[in-house]
C-alpha cells in the first residue's frame, strides 16, 4: 500500500472506532430502564413482572437478531446493517411514546423494535472496531462496550432532569427516539471495514457444527449467561431494589449512575485484564460479581447502595469484554461476527429470564432478597464450573484453524 493509502487507512481506523463508541453510547441507554419503571407503573398500572418483561424481551430481541446481523454485516457491510439498527432503535422509542404506558405498546416498542435495532447495530460496531485493532482486542472491546455501558448514565440523568421539568415519561421516550435514533444512523454511515489483508482470514472449516461441539463454546456460553443473569436482574430492578430496602429515593437514583459508571470502568479495565490473564479472567470476573451481588443483601445499606451498585456494574461490565476477546482469541478476530452471536445468545436467555424473575419474586414475597441470593448463587456455581472445565483438555477445543 502506498503512503497515502496507509494514511487513509489510519484515519478510517480511528473514525470507525469513534463512530462505534458514539453509536454504542446511544444504544446503551437501554440499561437506564429502571429509571422509567416507577413512572410507567404509576401511569399504566404495570406489575413489576410486566415492566421487567419489556426489558427482558428487549434483551432477547437484541441477541436473537444478532444471530442474523452478525453474518449479514460480514457478507454485505457493517454500515448498512447498523443503519437499519439505528432506524429500528429510534422507531421503537417512538412507538413506545404512543403506547399510553400500556404493556402491549411498550413490549412492541422498547422490547421488540428497539431490541432488534440494538442487535443490528451492536455487533456491527463491535466487530468492525476489533478488526481494525487485532493486536489490542481486549482493549478495543473494552473501549467500545464501555461506551455502551456509559449510555445509561446519560439517559438516566437526562430523563430525571426532564421529569423534574415536568416532562412525562412518554414525552421522554419521544425525545430519545427523535434524538438517539438519527445520531445512531449517522454514526453507522462512518463504519468502514478494514481491507481484508489487515486481519487474519476467516477459516472456512469453522462450521457451526464445530463451534457447537467445542468445549470453548460451552464454557463461554455458561460464563456469559451466569454473569449477565446476575447483572441484568440487578440493573432491571435496581431502583426498586433500593426503594424496597428502605434506601432514600435520591440514593436509589444515584445507584443507576453508580452501576453505569462501574459498568463503563469495568469494560475498560477488564479489557486490560483479559489481555494479560487470558482465560483465567472468566472465573475471576464471575467470582467478583458473586461477591458484589451478595453485598446487596446486606441490611440498611443507605448511602452505600450506589457504591455497591457500582461494584455490581464493574463485574457486569466484564461480560461484554472477556467473552468477546476470548471469542477472538480462540476462534480468530474475523470469526467474531459469526461466533460471538452464538455465544451472546446466552445473554438473551438471561435477559428474558433474570429481570422477570426479579420482578416476579418481588410480586410473590414483597422483597428482592430471594432474587438477589439466587443471582449470587448462579454466578458462584458458574465461577467454579468454568474454572474446572477450562483446564486444557486435548482434542476438545477448537483452534483458530478450525481443528478439533
Amino acid at each position: 500500500m502506498n503512503p497515502s493509502g496507509h494514511r487513509a487507512s489510519g484515519v478510517r481506523r480511528w473514525v470507525a472506532l469513534l463512530s462505534s463508541m458514539v453509536m454504542l453510547a446511544c444504544l446503551g441507554g437501554v440499561y437506564a430502564w429502571s429509571a422509567f419503571v416507577p413512572p410507567l407503573r404509576d401511569l399504566g398500572g404495570l406489575t413489576a413482572a410486566q415492566a421487567q418483561l419489556v426489558f427482558g424481551v428487549g434483551v432477547l430481541a437484541f441477541t436473537v437478531v444478532m444471530l442474523g446481523s452478525g453474518p449479514a454485516q460480514e457478507r454485505w457491510s457493517p454500515r448498512w446493517v447498523a443503519l437499519l439498527g439505528g432506524f429500528l432503535f429510534g422507531l421503537g422509542y417512538l412507538v413506545a411514546s404512543t403506547s399510553r404506558a400500556q404493556f402491549s405498546g411498550l413490549l412492541l416498542g422498547i422490547g421488540v423494535l428497539s431490541g432488534a435495532g440494538i442487535g443490528c447495530a451492536y455487533i456491527s460496531a463491535l466487530a468492525t472496531a476489533m478488526k481494525w485493532f487485532p493486536s489490542h482486542r481486549g482493549a478495543v472491546a473494552g473501549l467500545t462496550v464501555a461506551a455502551f455501558g456509559s449510555g445509561a448514565i446519560l439517559l438516566a440523568n437526562g430523563a430525571q432532569a426532564l421529569f423534574h421539568r415536568g416532562f412525562g415519561v412518554l414525552e421522554v421516550f419521544r425525545l430519545v427516539g427523535l434524538g438517539f435514533g438519527p445520531l445512531t444512523m449517522l454514526c453507522a454511515l462512518l463504519l468502514f471495514a478494514p481491507p481484508s489483508g489487515e486481519t487474519e482470514p476467516v477459516h472456512r472449516s469453522l462450521s457451526l457444527r464445530r463451534v457447537f461441539a467445542s468445549r470453548d463454546w460451552r464454557i463461554l456460553s455458561l460464563g456469559i449467561f451466569s454473569g449477565t443473569f446476575a447483572g441484568l436482574l440487578v440493573i432491571g430492578n435496581l431502583k426498586p431494589i433500593g426503594l424496597a430496602g428502605g434506601v432514600e429515593p435520591a440514593h436509589a437514583l444515584h445507584a443507576i449512575t453508580g452501576f453505569s459508571v462501574g459498568n463503563a470502568l469495568g469494560r475498560l479495565l477488564w479489557g486490560w485484564i483479559v489481555d494479560r490473564l487470558g482465560r483465567a479472567a472468566i472465573s475471576l470476573s464471575l467470582a467478583f460479581l458473586t461477591a458484589a451481588v451478595a453485598a446487596l443483601a446486606l441490611p440498611q445499606l443507605g448511602a452505600l447502595f450506589p457504591l455497591i451498585a457500582a461494584l455490581v456494574g464493574f463485574g457486569f461490565g466484564s461480560c461484554f469484554v472477556v467473552y468477546a476477546a476470548q471469542v477472538a482469541e480462540r476462534f480468530g478476530a474475523r470469526a467474531v461476527g459469526k461466533v460471538y452471536p452464538l455465544v451472546f445468545v446466552s445473554y438473551g436467555i438471561s435477559g428474558l429470564t433474570a429481570p422477570f424473575i426479579g420482578g416476579w419474586f418481588f410480586d410473590l414475597w414483597g422483597t428482592y432478597l430471594p432474587a438477589i441470593l439466587t443471582a449470587a448463587a448462579i454466578t458462584a456455581l458458574a465461577a467454579l464450573l468454568c474454572w474446572r472445565l477450562d483446564a486444557p483438555v486435548k482434542g476438545l477445543a477448537i483452534d483458530t484453524a478450525g481443528r478439533q
